[in-house]
């Protein structure tokens, strides 16, 4: 086996050491596919792309639900230097199109549920997208105008493709919504995300022969990370098309899970489970959660079932990493998200860049091998993003004396609600266009459901306002769960003197909880 780092490559090593274990276990198409079977098919669909002609460094969309096919076609392509741009499904046409054009995608693999969605965005033409190769993952719902994705790997050769990409070559663009209400694209090579596999498995409690039930969708980092490190490790990974709490325990008991990530609104969606007591989870070490901070009362409640909730913080800029909180540490430091993780450094500052003491709070600064290579075609948001090899988070925590970081808030605003980044931003510019608005401030309130939603706090053009229609007017333009839970209505939106609006000002006014 190559030395090589290529990510693609280390399925195929995997294979070598274990070509008999079970890789995945697709649940909802009840497929079973050793690592053997697994890294077969990647071949077939990596060289199924390459006779479309595509090249190292040429993007490659994928929009699919949790499903084996979607690993098939993220360590394929990436054997052969194609770059991956997972989307995120619950995004609208409108939404996906900018996505797709920024980032210069020509070829998309779709899971043939969202065909109606693709066939918007062919309509479009050039202006929507620079896609000239469409792969339908089926079966049997494959358009006229698409190719079936089980007759391209038939088709296909077998053997490794012989294109290779290197330590530096890009592996995937993964969009995150920008502050300014349009996504930016954070680049990773096959170095960045090695160094993340490196220091996860350096910092996290994983064993060989750990099953992980994979319940985030693929399109998250905190999904697409662990699904690798699977690979790496050679685990055997548990796939489910989406999250459902009483399939998650049933999983739980059936499948003899070890680990899992879950955010915290999953998590709380499971001990609603009626009778859940009835379930067996002794399998169970721990579940990591992360995207927002874990209630204690959540933690201390799986902490009497014997379950460790283990806290990460990352974001798609660090590959995942940032920081966790270890096995040993869970329970007497309940409520924090750990220490920085293996290979990574951490600093809280002030405004002026100085650490802060212990109990102060500051903006979170990450610096490691595993940060992002850039935002894609944006060199100044990533020079304002990296300086001096440090990545500004923009988020504020605090440290004690032991450096244990403890998350306080978000100095962008993001929404963080069921796990789905919300930026206020892209929602304020959709409801500005209503000819109703006068003015917008969009916060996030609490709400026991999503851990966050977005509420709309207007000013009204004219003497009154419709609800319904405004939140109505949002169907379509933003993806469902970006669209305000309610709306509140205000004489004036309060601003700084340079036109900031004062966010803070907002969330003491109305703190929710946010309507249901």
């Amino acid at each position: 086996m190559s030395s090589n780092v290529n990510i693609g490559e280390f399925l195929a090593t995997r294979t070598f050491l274990n070509p008999h274990k079970e890789a995945l276990y697709d649940v909802d198409s009840d497929r079973r596919l050793t690592y053997t079977e697994l890294n077969e098919r990647t071949n077939r669909c990596c060289n199924g792309l390459l006779e479309f002609g595509l090249q190292k460094g040429d993007r490659v969309a994928l929009l699919s639900h949790n499903r084996h096919e979607f690993a098939e076609s993220f360590f394929g392509p990436t054997k052969a230097g194609l770059v991956i741009m997972p989307l995120n499904w619950r995004l609208t046409a409108e939404e996906l199109s900018f996505i797709l054009k920024d980032g210069g995608a020509t070829t998309i693999i779709f899971d043939g549920e969202f065909t109606p969605v693709v066939e918007q965005i062919r309509a479009m033409g050039a202006d929507g997208s620079d896609l000239a190769n469409f792969v339908c993952i089926g079966p049997d719902n494959t358009p006229d105008w698409a190719i079936d994705y089980d007759a391209m790997l038939e088709r296909s050769s077998p053997e490794e493709p012989g294109v290779k990409a290197g330590p530096d070559d890009n592996i995937f663009i993964m969009y995150t919504s920008g502050t300014t209400g349009h996504p930016k694209g954070v680049v990773h090579t096959h170095n960045t995300l090695m160094w993340g596999l490196l220091t996860f498995n350096a910092t996290a409690d994983t064993h060989f022969n750990d099953r992980y039930l994979l319940v985030m969708p693929m399109f998250h980092v905190g999904a697409l990370t662990p699904l690798i490190s699977s690979v790496y490790l050679g685990t055997t990974l548990v796939m489910c098309r989406s999250f459902d709490p009483v399939k998650t325990w049933e999983l739980i008991e059936q499948e003899r899970i070890t680990t899992s990530l879950a955010v915290p609104a999953m998590l709380n969606f499971m001990l609603q489970v009626p009778d859940y007591e009835r379930y067996d989870w002794s399998s169970v070490r721990y579940f990591a959660s992360g995207a927002a901070p874990v209630p204690a009362s959540l933690i201390e409640t799986y902490m009497a079932m014997g379950i460790q909730i283990n806290q990460i913080y990352g974001m798609t800029e660090t590959c995942g990493p940032a920081c966790m909180i270890g096995p040993d540490d869970a329970v007497a430091k309940i409520g924090s998200t750990g220490k920085a993780f293996f290979h990574t450094d951490v600093r809280i500052v002030d405004a002026d860049g100085n650490d802060q003491p212990p109990g102060e709070p500051g903006e979170v600064w990450v610096r490691g091998p595993h940060i992002m290579k850039e935002y894609w075609k944006r060199p100044d948001a990533t020079a304002e993003t990296i300086v001096d090899g440090w990545l500004h988070t923009g988020d504020i925590a605090s440290w004690d004396e032991e450096r244990f970081v403890t998350i306080q808030d978000r100095m962008k605003d993001m929404i963080i609600s069921g796990g789905e980044n919300i930026y206020p931003a892209e929602v304020e510019n959709v409801l500005l266009q209503h000819p109703d608005i006068a003015d917008v401030a969009v916060i996030g309130q609490q709400s026991a459901k999503w851990g966050e939603s977005p509420v709309a706090v207007i000013v009204p053009a004219g003497e009154s306002v419709d609800e319904a229609a405004l939140l109505a007017y949002c169907e379509g333009k933003l993806a469902r769960f970006k669209i305000p839970k309610g709306v509140v209505v205000v004489d004036a939106i309060p601003r700084n003197p340079s036109g900031k609006i004062l966010k803070r000002i907002l969330r003491e006014q109305f703190p929710g909880p946010a309507p249901e």
